[in-house]
């Protein structure tokens, strides 16, 4: 009897618990989903661009800050020259997470692709904007401009900066 009565307890206990329903990709949300979406969003990027400064802080080479919200490592970057948008560029790159694991063991590569209509990343497109031809460079990358919140439904989970090895070719 006492089995029951406990059992019966953890099930209304179980029953009461807020089970919030979220709509699918693209579905509607409601204001207050909204906000509180924004909210965490904001939440977790400034962890984890704390994150990514305390690990900066550990490493010898030095990495910048730039406009779109990633580090790379060269100074002065984002003061450079953009590329037009009508010069194809080719380009290769490497994932890594923050303990320098290469995630995948195949490297990313492109060929004469044209700025705004890449399927890459957005730091990434960003970045090639402002590199020159032969240039290797690191960008660290928090989530948001990575895979974000459902990841590459691979290798990366959701909400995972990355290191990325880029090269213009």
């Amino acid at each position: 009897m006492k089995k029951l009565v406990i059992l019966s307890v953890l099930a209304f206990v179980a029953c009461k618990r807020n089970t919030t329903v979220y709509p699918p990709v693209g579905g509607v949300l409601s204001q207050s989903d909204l906000k509180t979406s924004k909210e965490r969003t904001k939440n977790l990027n400034t962890l984890e661009r704390q994150q990514i400064q305390d690990w900066i802080s550990g490493q010898q080479t030095k990495f910048y800050p730039t406009k779109l919200n990633y580090w790379v490592d060269v100074a002065g970057f984002d003061d450079r020259q953009k590329q037009m948008d009508d010069a194809p560029v080719s380009y290769s790159y490497e994932l890594y997470d923050f303990d320098m694991t290469k995630i995948y063991e195949k490297s990313f590569a492109r060929e004469n692709a044209k700025f705004g209509h890449f399927d890459e990343l957005k730091a990434v497109e960003n970045a090639l904007r402002y590199m020159k031809a032969g240039e290797e460079i690191t960008l660290l990358v928090p989530s948001s401009l990575a895979y974000g919140t459902f990841g590459d439904e691979n290798k990366i989970d959701n909400d995972v900066p990355l290191i990325i090895k880029l090269k213009l070719i």
